[in-house]
């Protein structure tokens, strides 16, 4: 049974070469990205992440990325139009640190 799988496989990926469906491909003729470099467990989501253009913070722990949030404040808020919109963004912190608070997880940090 297993003969016969590979051959169909086999045989679907013939059949594509002559079609030419994987004829200039993205990245055909060049090195794999990484190849020389030391093996790193986390290169999945290291890629993933780039690939997507997620932040590094996402990685962190809710009470580290909740102090981030914290110290960004003042940055984020500046450009705010009006002090009820400076409230409202506070209050929604202020949500988040409250949830936490209620139910942690991940390490205690002040």
């Amino acid at each position: 049974m297993t003969n016969m799988w590979e051959a169909a496989v086999e045989a679907e990926i013939r059949s594509a070469q002559e079609r030419g469906e994987f004829d200039n491909l993205p990245g055909a003729g060049k090195p794999i990205p990484g190849r020389n470099l030391p093996y790193d467990e986390s290169w999945w989501i290291k890629s993933f992440m780039q690939r997507e253009k997620l932040p590094s913070d996402l990685l962190l722990p809710t009470p580290l990325q909740l102090r981030r949030r914290v110290e960004r404040v003042p940055d984020e808020v500046r450009d705010l139009p009006t002090e009820q919109a400076v409230r409202d963004f506070c209050a929604l912190l202020n949500a988040d640190i409250i949830a936490w608070l209620r139910l942690p997880t991940g390490p205690r940090v002040v």
